[in-house]
């Protein structure tokens, strides 16, 4: 037992982890990433094997020798395929997976090439004789533990060169675990007796359990979501409108967030916190229209001078009340991007917008954004005063925009991706009929 009693210790933490995660998905529909349930198997097996291993080369005298060989290779395999799963994981929830076969192979080679090494040298282990334990050592040893780093080195590029896509209050965290587990497996490399392995994998674990893949977070930001689109569906009924607009205008921010993303241009600014922030807000942009009176929403008529200044209102109202409303939430970010959004959407480029008549770049990106998408529904879809315009004149009306009322580079974009916007207004008009 005395080998034993980290491994066993790092065990009991990991099935707790995997016993929390199993029953908070049980509760709720949250988005659920293979790779991470893979690793709830793979962890688990890795320490298990670690800890059978550490027990067998100190008790040579009792277990075959060939049992402890088939308990090596289950070992080596486990720990191979736990840390190549966790670098495919950072690849998914940072810059994706490779589409490419010939990609993946690729990053597979170094595990192809270990597992062959360790196999084909595994008779030639030697079982050496610590001050404080009995460890395994040779070829197949150092294969696999070369790999091991290798595939550290890899996961570590990914997080700091692809920080932008890991969430900015999650980022310290992940890059920290990340490297304690680094850490652990140095030592254990070149301190062969300590068998400080088992913590590799539960520090892995946890670290991405904490930080990517906790139901009960995931659960609250889709509650966040639905209230915040619950509440923007209340305002915008009594515009007349089935809440099909703040649906359709999330849709195409999306559309526009997404193509700005291939963009050298735009990659600085286009992070995850970023993507996320100016989505979620897009919902929110006419939240002042619950200050409108219902005589000027709901008019079947064109607005006189008079009440198209009340209308107009809405924008610095929807501001004041997202700070009101929103100003105690601890992520200003968003608290940010969602009162710009809802201020500044019917700013226009040449500067002969409301409220603040702000020109050019002095208008904030993710209302450039946001008024390109208002604007393309306001056209296509019917309203109370009159039916909707044909999609051509729609996409016509955004071209003529351009450097008038648009961002001419960000209405370019939204313009190139006319089959997926196309895509979008069928989809969502079908669902209203």
């Amino acid at each position: 037992m005395l080998h034993i009693k980290l491994q066993l210790g790092c065990l009991i933490v990991t099935l707790y982890i995997i016993a929390m995660y199993i029953r908070d998905t049980r509760k709720s529909k949250v988005s659920r990433n293979k790779l991470f349930e893979a690793l709830l198997f793979l962890c688990p097996s890795f320490i298990l094997f670690d800890g059978i291993t550490a027990w067998t080369v100190n008790n040579m005298d009792i277990v075959p020798l060939w049992l402890n060989y088939v308990f090596h290779i289950c070992f080596y395999v486990s720990v191979l395929l736990v840390i190549v799963v966790s670098f495919f994981y950072m690849c998914d929830v940072t810059v994706g997976l490779p589409k490419k076969k010939s990609q993946i192979i690729g990053l597979l080679v170094p595990c192809i090439l270990s597992l062959i090494i360790t196999f084909a040298f595994l008779p030639e282990v030697k079982y050496l004789h610590g001050k404080i334990t009995n460890y395994s050592m040779g070829i197949s040893v150092v294969a696999c533990y070369s790999s091991v780093i290798l595939y550290f080195g890899l996961i570590l590029f990914v997080c700091i060169f692809h920080k932008s896509k890991i969430e900015k209050r999650k980022y310290r965290s992940v890059v920290i675990f990340v490297f304690i587990s680094f850490g652990i497996a140095l030592v254990q490399i070149f301190y062969n007796e300590v068998l400080l392995t088992a913590i590799v994998p539960m520090m892995l674990l946890l670290g991405m359990y904490m930080n990517m893949e906790d139901p009960s977070y995931k659960r609250l930001l889709r509650y966040n979501e639905e209230m915040i689109s619950g509440f923007a569906t209340l305002v915008e009924n009594r515009d007349d409108n089935t809440g099909g607009h703040i649906k359709r205008t999330k849709c195409y921010v999306e559309i526009i967030l997404n193509a700005m993303k291939q963009k050298p241009e735009y990659r600085k600014i286009t992070t995850k916190d970023y993507l996320y922030n100016v989505a979620n807000a897009a919902p929110m942009h006419d939240l002042g229209k619950i200050s409108t009176p219902d005589y000027i929403l709901q008019k079947p008529g064109k607005l006189t001078d008079e009440e198209f200044e009340v209308m107009k209102k809405h924008a610095a109202k929807g501001g004041e009340i997202i700070l009101d409303t929103f100003g105690g939430i601890n992520d200003k970010e968003f608290l940010d991007i969602a009162y710009n959004v809802a201020r500044y959407h019917h700013e226009k480029w040449d500067g002969t917008g409301y409220p603040d008549k702000l020109k050019g770049e002095d208008i904030p990106l993710c209302a450039r954004i946001m008024a390109i998408a208002d604007v393309f529904d306001a056209v296509s879809a019917p309203r109370c005063y009159r039916p909707a315009l044909p999609l051509e004149t729609c996409f016509k009306i955004i071209e003529d925009g351009m450097g008038k009322h648009f961002d001419p580079a960000l209405a370019k974009l939204f313009l190139e991706q006319r089959d997926k916007v196309t895509e979008v207004y069928n989809s969502e008009m079908k669902q209203n009929k």
